[in-house]
């Protein structure tokens, strides 16, 4: 549910393109606790303090859920939250010390031109800012002082990437690359993959005994009672009676009361499970059992019914070769295997230049088909991701791709056409706006690198281990 941003660890100034978000890397070995000896102070960054009460307003202004955060404290939410804090206050440092400045007049005048406060006519209306912000429970001064961060920001970016206007030639250079045909030779590779019809019982056993642990299978013994008006107080009709003895059954299993004695209690005949495995070919009424063994003893809805149940046991064995679907779950596995380890294999062959057109002919023999690629986005072959690969390479090159459908193939680059841009072309605006951006990008990359070397960052881990203490 909350991604991991160890991807970040590296730089303060991760995703710049993507969404204003500075990750520093103090979480994962980073400094040394700071020695102010101010336990109410989480992190420091140079010679700002964040304290445990900013994070908690952080927190309380984020609108998550404090249930949310306790359930994923284990997965570093809490680090990942204070990472997004000291992202803002490193900014506002930044802000601070390059003097910008939003006003009160350029803030209003931001609002009055935001077209969702617009009536008709293109004028400003009041009433449809005052209805927005009642729809998004905000208040006018909390909504102003986000805009007013924002486009301090923005402003912030617009400084450092100032300047960057692209020569003709990288222009025309960039439109070239992405514009240029290519002609590819490709090999699908599924007739290289060894037939599941063709994996032996002594493949599958050996498979079984190298990964034993990873492959054990659930086995569970249950109970399940469904519960509808009819069985539990004569009629059909879902009426107050039914509710309040459904209401009943719920405080019997809160009270820990046997599943047994509740069925009986309520005169409800039970089914009894014994060795269950999940597939496909089970009711979905026994694999929503299966899919909620965690709870162990509940009440849950399943269409017109409710569903009582009971884990008697879990037990976990080596696969049952004798069940056909388990078996033909193994076969799939050892299958996707065999195609990994050959992928892998030509792959690294190619990557360390063992790969030759001789080879290629060879393996390709009446299997060669080609096409004409006509730009970076021709995609109607294969994936987009695949393509942009495509055009990374240099004639003669070869690499691995894929289709939409998962297909591998074996590629090479067998020639290639450029396509020369007309400089009065709408096309040629919309490449100098892509290379500014590039450049514009790479004067971000810079700052970033200065970023690192202006701010030192450090955490007080006593002090976030008690915040996170406190959620537990």
């Amino acid at each position: 549910m909350i991604s991991s941003f160890r991807n970040f660890a590296k730089t303060k100034f991760a995703g710049l393109m993507v969404f204003i978000m500075i990750i520093p890397f103090v979480f994962w070995g980073m400094g040394s606790m700071f020695s102010s000896g101010n336990t109410n102070n989480l992190a420091k960054i140079n010679n700002t303090n964040i304290s445990t009460q900013e994070f908690i307003d952080f927190l309380n202004s984020s609108g998550i859920p404090q249930q949310s955060i306790k359930d994923n404290l284990n997965n570093n939410i809490i680090e990942e939250l204070l990472s997004n804090l000291i992202s803002t206050t490193l900014l506002e440092l930044e802000i601070k010390d390059f003097e910008i400045i939003i006003t009160e007049n350029t803030l209003l005048k931001k609002i009055k031109e935001n077209k969702n406060f617009h009536d008709d006519n293109g004028n400003f209306q009041r009433l449809k800012y005052e209805k927005f912000l009642l729809e998004n429970n905000i208040s006018a001064p909390i909504f102003e002082k986000r805009l007013k961060n924002r486009e301090s920001q923005k402003n912030l970016f617009d400084y450092i990437g100032a300047g960057t206007k692209s020569p003709k030639f990288l222009v025309e250079k960039l439109f070239e690359e992405e514009n240029k045909k290519l002609g590819v030779e490709f090999i699908n590779l599924q007739s290289f993959y060894k037939d599941t019809k063709n994996i032996s019982d002594q493949e599958i056993k050996k498979f079984i005994n190298e990964n034993n642990d990873t492959l054990k299978v659930e086995y569970l013994d249950f109970s399940y009672a469904i519960i509808n008006p009819k069985n539990l107080i004569g009629i059909d009709e879902f009426n107050q009676a039914f509710f309040d003895k459904i209401d009943q059954i719920e405080i019997e299993i809160s009270n820990e009361t046997p599943f047994n004695e509740i069925v009986n209690n309520f005169n409800i005949k039970p089914t009894n499970i014994t060795d269950f495995i999940f597939s496909s070919d089970k009711s979905e009424i026994e694999k929503k059992i299966f899919e909620l063994k965690d709870n162990k003893f509940d009440l849950f809805e399943n269409k017109n019914d409710y569903v009582l149940f009971f884990i008697n046991k879990v037990d976990e064995r080596s696969p049952d070769l004798k069940n056909i679907e388990t078996k033909r779950e193994i076969i799939e596995l050892i299958s996707q295997k065999n195609k990994f380890d050959f992928n892998k294999d030509l792959l690294n062959k190619i990557n360390n230049k063992k790969f030759n057109e001789d080879e290629f002919i060879n393996m390709g023999k009446n299997k060669i088909e080609t096409i004409q690629l006509s730009s970076i986005k021709d995609n109607k072959k294969f994936e987009i991701d695949s393509i942009k690969i495509l055009y990374s390479l240099p004639i003669n090159s070869f690499t691995l791709i894929s289709d939409e459908k998962n297909n591998i193939y074996l590629a090479k680059i067998k020639s290639s056409e450029v396509r020369k841009i007309d400089n009065s072309n709408e096309d040629y605006i919309q490449y100098l706006n892509k290379q500014n951006t590039n450049n514009k990008n790479s004067i971000l990359s810079t700052y970033d690198i200065f970023l690192n070397d202006k701010y030192n960052v450090e955490l007080n881990q006593k002090t976030l281990e008690r915040v996170k203490n406190f959620f537990q």
